[in-house]
C-alpha cells in the first residue's frame, strides 16, 4: 500500500446516517441558536444553511458574526444519549484494524463528542490521534489551511501518502485539491467529487490497494 495515513470522518461517516445521531444534533443546533442565542425561528434554517456553505460549519459562522460561545455551544448541541443512536459493527472494526497505516480521526466536531462516539462504536483503540475543530482553528474542514495541519498533526509530509474518507463531497473534493487520496463514503457519487465511492467497507481494502 502506498499510504501511509488515513484520516476518517466521524459522524455520518463511522456510522450511517440512518442512525438519525446527525440529524439529532441538527436539532440541538436549531434549540441552541433559538434558545441561547435568540435568534428567531424562521431564520435558524437560513443562517445555519448560509454559515455552513461560507464557514465550512454553522459554529464557523456563529463564531465570525455573533457573540457566542463555542464551549457552551459544542457541549449543548453533542448532549445527546449516543447509545440510543449507535450500535458497535464488528466488520468496521475488523478493516480499520487491518489497515497497515496511521489512522487518526478529522472531524468538524470537538474531541469530546469524537471520544464519545468511538467509545459507543467500540472503536476507540484504533487510533492514533483526533484532529477536531478546535485543533485546526480557526479554520476547518473543506478549507485548504484545515488539511495542512491534520497532516501536521499526524506528522506526514506528503499529501499523496495521505486517505481522507469522508461523507461530504465538498470535503473529499477539498482533499483531493490538497493532493490527497479521497474517498466519498457516500450513497451518491457527483463526478469529481473523490478518488473513489465508497458503500460498503469491506470493499476499502481494495480501493487503497488498487490505486
Amino acid at each position: 500500500m502506498k499510504f501511509t495515513t488515513i484520516f476518517f470522518d466521524l459522524d455520518d461517516t463511522l456510522y450511517p446516517p440512518s442512525t438519525g445521531l446527525w440529524k439529532a444534533i441538527k436539532g440541538r443546533m436549531n434549540e441552541y441558536m433559538r434558545e441561547r442565542m435568540h435568534i428567531p425561528e424562521d431564520q435558524i434554517g437560513t443562517l445555519r444553511e448560509k454559515y455552513f456553505l461560507q464557514y465550512g460549519t454553522t459554529m464557523r459562522g456563529l463564531q465570525a458574526n455573533h457573540n457566542v460561545d463555542t464551549d457552551d455551544f459544542l457541549a449543548y448541541v453533542h448532549d445527546l444519549p449516543l447509545k440510543e443512536y449507535l450500535t458497535p459493527n464488528p466488520t468496521l472494526r475488523s478493516v480499520i484494524a487491518s489497515l497497515p497505516t496511521r489512522k487518526l480521526i478529522f472531524t468538524n466536531a470537538d474531541s469530546a463528542h469524537a471520544k464519545r462516539v468511538l467509545t459507543a462504536l467500540e472503536l476507540a483503540d484504533l487510533f492514533e490521534a483526533i484532529v477536531d475543530v478546535n485543533t485546526v482553528a480557526p479554520y476547518c474542514k473543506p478549507m485548504p489551511e484545515s488539511f495542512q495541519i491534520a497532516m501536521n498533526v499526524a506528522g506526514e509530509t506528503d499529501p499523496s501518502k495521505c486517505v481522507m474518507i469522508d461523507d461530504i463531497h465538498r470535503t473529499t473534493r477539498a482533499a483531493r485539491e490538497a493532493g490527497w487520496f479521497s474517498i466519498l463514503a457516500h450513497s451518491s457519487f457527483d463526478d469529481g467529487a473523490a478518488d473513489a465511492h465508497l458503500t460498503d467497507w469491506n470493499h476499502l481494502a481494495d480501493i487503497l490497494e488498487n490505486k
